[in-house]
């Protein structure tokens, strides 16, 4: 039992270090801390994706290709939740 939490803990604390995260200081509303978070996981896909390109892990084509599907899908994200369109209340 003690080695399952511990594996837990432990995930916990890795996955907080290789993701952090950081504070959100905007308006809070649910669409706004659902893209906040899809914004900071694009960040952190695009720092990897190019640090991989630096170290000569990825071709150039094929890091602005993973970037450009992250774009993409963080775009999608933002038109979802209607982001920055002005709502008629």
């Amino acid at each position: 039992m003690w080695g399952k939490l511990m594996v837990q803990i432990n995930q916990k604390d890795k996955d907080s270090f290789i993701y952090p995260r950081s504070r959100y200081y905007g308006e809070i509303k649910p669409e706004n801390l659902v893209f906040n978070a899809n914004l900071q996981e694009f960040a952190h896909k695009v720092s990897y994706i190019a640090n991989l390109e630096t170290g000569g892990k990825l071709s150039p084509d094929e890091a602005y290709e993973q970037i450009h599907m992250l774009w993409r899908k963080l775009k999608h994200s933002k038109n979802e939740l209607k982001i920055g369109i002005n709502k008629v209340n």
